[in-house]
């Protein structure tokens, strides 16, 4: 058992960098939403399973009492992939007892890639509501996106 749990941490650490800053097509097992000429991926997670190297190269506390954010969007073209964009993004992040998070999303630029990041306080067992507001760059359109995580910090 033990044996298991290592080896997932072990793939954990070294998926994961490749999941939140590679081409966003990647990212978060489909958590993605169809805007029309514009598709918007995002993903929240606990800091801890970042690893160090990765998490103080973007300015992220690691801690099982922390989660953070990852949004990139991308404008649609003919290739498969998409072209990464820039975009005004606000976010906020209400629990069920609707006590709010503010979030200050900063942009990051890795070669091509563009992508929002925060990090930001959880508690055990706590469901935040998040919201989305995103204009992207020389458009006239803002878009609204709502997801929802779960967040443990109890875990072995």
């Amino acid at each position: 058992m033990k044996l298991k749990n290592t080896m997932k941490l072990k793939l954990i650490s070294f998926l994961l960098p490749l999941l939140l800053f590679v081409p966003p097509l990647q990212a978060d097992s489909g958590r993605s939403q169809d805007l029309g000429d514009y598709i918007v991926h995002y993903s929240a997670l606990p800091t801890d399973v970042l690893q160090a190297d990765i998490a103080r190269q973007y300015g992220i506390t690691r801690s099982k009492f922390r989660g953070f954010i990852t949004v990139s969007i991308l404008k649609k073209t003919d290739s498969a992939s998409g072209k990464p964009v820039k975009a005004k993004i606000s976010a906020s992040a209400s629990n069920l007892n609707q006590q709010n998070k503010n979030l200050s999303l900063r942009q990051v630029e890795e070669g091509s890639a563009i992508y929002y990041v925060d990090d930001f306080r959880v508690a055990n067992q706590e469901t935040l509501n998040f919201k989305l507001t995103i204009s992207p760059e020389n458009s006239h359109k803002k878009f609204t996106v709502n997801f929802r995580q779960q967040f443990f910090t109890n875990q072995p």
